[in-house]
């Protein structure tokens, strides 16, 4: 299908050509790094900025895509020695922006990562005492602020990428900032603070910071020509075609970037590139296919920056991660879908929704740098101009639109009142109440006027996990089941492990049908996690069962820390064995606020927002008896409500094990719910385990 697009709609200056991916084999000559680090736009103004820098608290850098800002500007500090000894942090939003980005700067200063160039993640930690350079996300800095409120084992932090605005990155602002200040007032080594951006509002970020000094520095001028589509059309569709467009037309080299809006889009669209590829004639380029989100392992993401085989061009179907830091050679072509996924929080109801939503101006246009890197470029956006014109400026910042209890978690731990906390974008006070609110039905803070954290609540705040979650890990020594809980709390903090392939659907079925449980999802992606551990060859093995070997692989990383955590607590060990009913009530001990109760017309009344929602057609409950009540990891908006990742809950079990539930005597009330004849999934054998009380 031909999809039409109108005469340009307008041009961006771009950057210079991109360093070589950090996960290329390093040039064979310190030379040629050299002479690269040398060709970028920044190496010119080094000076100017490290002085600046010297002279100066705290500075601004904005700077074009391809500026080198991100790899060059810790290097110019380090050489100049304005680190003082200590080290310099650089934050980034996404960890494999963090990660990529250091192998990169490593290969420049001809070591090793973890040697003077380092990196830090959530549950991997590649440092040694002689790094000096080191790149986290801005949520490892601020865990590290839980130990060193004023920071002192650096001399310089560069909070890089600002303008993403994730609440992490806002309440670091604040924790830098009041470092800074309090350092200075204690007469200790001064604590530099650099702000970086492409694309930012200069005058608000500089008044927070005290009206600081900013540096623009220009990038390499490539154009890059930007089409939008005439009329309003699926985007999906769109892309897809719009990929063929230019790999039948485009006889010469350049990659192809896709920006769709989540990882099961992503796979779907892969198998479907990749399926139509194969009927390509001869003549033309071969076509590579890879897909790009923040789940995937360092291994899968590797293909992505690998070169490409002659007469073959690279399509890359990416979410929103690659629409900054990560410099991927090549991209001649983009396509912007003009979406992405967003969380949003009803302070109200306390629930957390996962929705479809526009991009701003300011992403377009970061998608749009990334096109013409090596040479002028083309940008295909699949929305229309008026579509574009109506996008907000810049992106509204996480911390005005998703659940703020994490950070009130651990700002409470470094002895901050969020209610007080100096933001750059104060959150409303009902998202600060609800917060609030969260924590004292969790038992995470006294109920005293000024919020302080219990026992129980210091302990939620040092492991790196939402409070719900990490109230179940800390509970599931009293239902004696913390070997699943880890596990199932490892399955949630990454993506979907089930392959879904439409060309093979029957026995894709059959396939996952092996792991259901008739409890519900949670039970099922436990079943799952420890049929895969049992493999000997546990890569072939999720091949013949369609699932994501990859994901599998990272939850069974992130359990392995949880555990080394959980340890230095001095939790033991413990297994329910085969019972269900433990693992289900230690889940409702931090996830009572998600519950929903069956209606007539077979939909669900989630009871604390009082929302109307279905079960996701990927649940297993989905299409069988409908339970009464159903416990629900998060709620998606695509369209229409739905509930994702679904178990079966009986009603006396919330007020066992939640009683400050606030609507607990609705659920003691009800009798059976809005509807009649629904069956519990707890077999009659269990039945004397289900009326235990711990």
């Amino acid at each position: 299908m031909k999809r039409a697009y109108p005469k340009e709609a307008g041009a961006e200056n771009n950057g210079p050509p991109p360093p070589t991916s950090p996960f290329r084999q390093p040039p064979t000559s310190a030379a040629i790094i050299q002479q690269h680090r040398q060709s970028l736009p920044i190496y010119n103004i080094r000076k100017t900025i490290v002085d600046k820098v010297r002279e100066c608290q705290t500075v601004i850098l904005i700077g074009e895509t391809g500026s080198g800002k991100s790899t060059q500007l810790p290097q110019f500090l380090y050489e100049g020695g304005v680190h003082g000894g200590r080290k310099i942090a650089i934050t980034q939003p996404r960890r494999v922006a963090a990660i990529s980005v250091a192998k990169r700067v490593a290969m420049e200063q001809n070591g090793n990562v973890g040697d003077v160039v380092g990196y830090s993640v959530r549950f991997e930690d590649v440092t040694s005492p002689n790094t000096k350079i080191k790149f986290m996300t801005d949520g490892t800095l601020m865990r590290e602020a839980l130990s060193d409120q004023l920071l002192k084992n650096y001399s310089v932090v560069i909070l890089d990428e600002a303008h993403e605005r994730t609440i992490a990155t806002d309440v670091l602002f604040g924790i830098v900032k009041k470092a800074q200040s309090t350092r200075r007032l204690k007469m200790l080594d001064p604590l530099k603070i650099i702000i970086m951006s492409a694309t930012m509002n200069v005058n608000h970020f500089a008044k927070y910071f005290g009206n600081c000094p900013t540096l623009y520095l220009k990038g390499k001028n490539h154009v890059v020509r930007v089409y939008q589509a005439m009329d309003n059309i699926n985007y999906l569709e769109a892309c897809i075609t719009t990929i063929f467009q230019i790999h039948e037309k485009e006889q010469e080299s350049g990659d192809i970037l896709v920006f769709l809006t989540g990882q099961e889009e992503i796979e779907a669209a892969t198998a479907l590139v990749r399926r139509l590829a194969k009927q390509q004639t001869n003549g033309q380029f071969r076509m590579r296919v890879h897909p790009m989100y923040a789940a995937m392992s360092q291994q899968a993401q590797m293909d992505v920056f690998l070169s490409t085989p002659p007469n073959t061009r690279k399509v890359i179907l990416a979410t929103n991660i690659a629409e900054t830091s990560l410099t991927i050679s090549g991209i001649k072509y983009v396509i912007d879908c003009g979406k992405a996924k967003q969380r949003a929080y009803d302070p109200t109801s306390g629930i957390d929704t996962l929705k479809v939503s526009w991009i701003s101006k300011a992403q377009a246009w970061q998608r749009t740098g990334r096109a013409g890197r090596l040479e002028d470029g083309f940008c295909y956006r699949t929305y229309s101009k008026k579509d574009f014109e109506a996008l907000s400026e810049h992106s509204t910042p996480e911390i005005l639109r998703c659940s703020i209890s994490a950070s009130t978690l651990q700002l409470l731990a470094l002895g901050i009142d969020c209610r007080e906390f100096d933001f750059l974008d104060k959150p409303p006070p009902s998202a600060i109440e609800s917060a609030v609110q969260e924590l004292k039905n969790l038992g995470a803070i006294f109920t005293t006027k000024a919020p302080s954290l219990t026992p129980l609540g210091r302990r939620m705040a040092k492991l790196p996990l939402e409070p719900k979650y990490a109230k179940i890990v800390l509970s599931a020594p009293d239902f004696g089941c913390l070997n699943e809980i880890l596990t199932i709390v490892a399955m949630l903090s990454g993506e979907n492990v089930f392959l879904n392939n439409s060309q093979r659907r029957e026995q894709q079925l059959a396939a996952h049908s092996k792991f259901y449980s008739k409890c519900g999802d949670h039970l099922t992606l436990l079943k799952v996690f420890e049929e895969f551990k049992s493999k000997d060859k546990p890569r072939k093995w999720c091949g013949d069962n369609f699932l994501m070997e990859r994901h599998l692989s990272h939850a069974a990383s992130v359990r392995t820390q949880l555990l080394d955590i959980c340890s230095k607590l001095g939790i033991q060990p413990s297994s329910c064995g085969d019972d269900p009913i433990p693992v289900v009530k230690c889940l409702l001990t931090g996830l009572f606020l998600n519950i929903a109760e069956l209606q007539r017309d077979n939909s669900y009344l989630c009871l604390s927002s009082r929302t109307p929602a279905r079960i996701h057609p990927s649940s297993v409950l989905c299409g069988r008896a409908r339970p009464r009540y159903v416990l629900f990891t998060e709620q998606v908006a695509t369209g229409s409500r739905y509930l994702r990742t679904v178990t079966e809950v009986e009603p006396e079990w919330v007020g066992e094990t939640a009683p400050h539930c606030p609507f607990l005597d609705r659920i003691s009330s009800s009798g059976g719910g809005g509807a009649r004849g629904s069956t519990s999934s707890y077999a009659m054998g269990t039945a004397s385990s289900a009326m235990k009380t711990v």
